[in-house]
């Protein structure tokens, strides 16, 4: 999940395509000539290139197929080492798990080339061997920058590609809690939608677009208090702003002070004055990825972490607790 800007192409097959070329790799290579075939290989894995059918890179799919292309932004290759505090939850050669603070942004891109995740990276990991030709951290899933928890980082390129396959497999453990708005009738339940970038508002995703990627969210209750309530979320799929896309346009209950996706202030009117008092003008969603599990790809270590979220979000449920239904 990011609110990182990315680029999107979007191509479309002809029958004059299909004729000239046999492979689908090969014909984004010949029409993206900007994007190596490991490029568009990686792309393909983590499923930033997607159509509305199933897509394989050895085979062509039918005349009229429209095939989207989402491109993180591009990385500056001039990143300067920051001595930005991390808080570390696990290290090795291989990777840097950390538990990410609200207001860190993951990547560089315009507006954030430098104090992000990859800049503090570089200065904590002297011994990183990097991605590909550069020395880089290996980015292999990002939280929005108000997005608080744990994240995992490969030091080096098959670590990395390891990586990357496990989550485009969706053989990861995350789940992630909430203070939202409201609360669902039932106490859990599965979300399933497509998700794509909005067409109005390109800052934003929306659920059940045209092209849209497979979205799938499970969702149960924590804690229902009288105006909110406190949620877990796994997720199965890792679409861009996926957990507040479906919180607040599927279950119509928005993520208590998210600025992109809920409905202002005037939720905050039923929160005790104190609490309220602290987060009006509070520019991050109250969401935290807890917990994280995976089997690490080098070693074979069963690898599992959970933290609890910051110190804001614990304060307003002990303040909520005095209402609980």
């Amino acid at each position: 999940m990011s609110t990182e800007p990315s680029s999107d192409l979007e191509l479309t097959v002809t029958e004059v395509d299909r004729e000239e070329f046999k492979r689908l790799d090969v014909f984004l290579t010949a029409k993206l000539p900007q994007f190596s075939r490991s490029t568009i290989k990686r792309l393909f894995e983590s499923e930033d290139i997607s159509a509305a059918i199933p897509l394989s890179l050895n085979k062509m799919p039918p005349a009229g197929t429209i095939i989207e292309i989402e491109v993180p932004p591009p990385v500056p290759t001039d990143l300067v080492a920051e001595n930005i505090p991390l808080e570390i939850l696990f290290e090795d050669e291989h990777l840097i798990i950390i538990n990410k603070p609200q207001g860190l942004v993951v990547h560089p891109a315009p507006g954030h080339y430098t104090g992000t995740l990859v800049n503090a990276i570089l200065y904590h990991c002297p011994d990183l061997k990097g991605i590909g030709s550069e020395k880089r951290p290996g980015i292999v899933h990002r939280l929005d920058m108000g997005t608080s928890g744990i994240m995992v980082v490969a030091k080096e390129q098959k670590t990395h590609e390891a990586l990357v396959s496990l989550f485009s497999i969706h053989d990861i453990e995350r789940r992630y809690e909430a203070i939202v708005l409201g609360g669902p009738r039932d106490l859990n339940g599965t979300i399933t939608t497509t998700m794509g970038r909005h067409p109005q508002n390109r800052m934003k995703m929306a659920a059940n677009v045209k092209n849209g990627k497979r979205a799938v969210t499970h969702y149960s209750v924590l804690e229902r208090f009288e105006s909110y309530t406190h949620m877990e979320f796994k997720l199965e799929t890792g679409r861009t702003h996926q957990i507040r896309v479906h919180a607040s346009s599927v279950m119509q209950n928005p993520i208590l002070c998210d600025p992109l996706y809920g409905a202002g202030e005037h939720n905050l009117k039923k929160l005790p004055e104190a609490i309220r008092n602290k987060l009006t003008g509070f520019p991050y969603q109250l969401l935290h990825a807890k917990l994280l599990g995976f089997t690490h790809p080098i070693t074979g270590a069963k690898l599992h972490f959970t933290t609890p979220p910051p110190p804001i979000f614990q304060d307003v449920l002990q303040s909520l607790h005095g209402h609980s239904l």
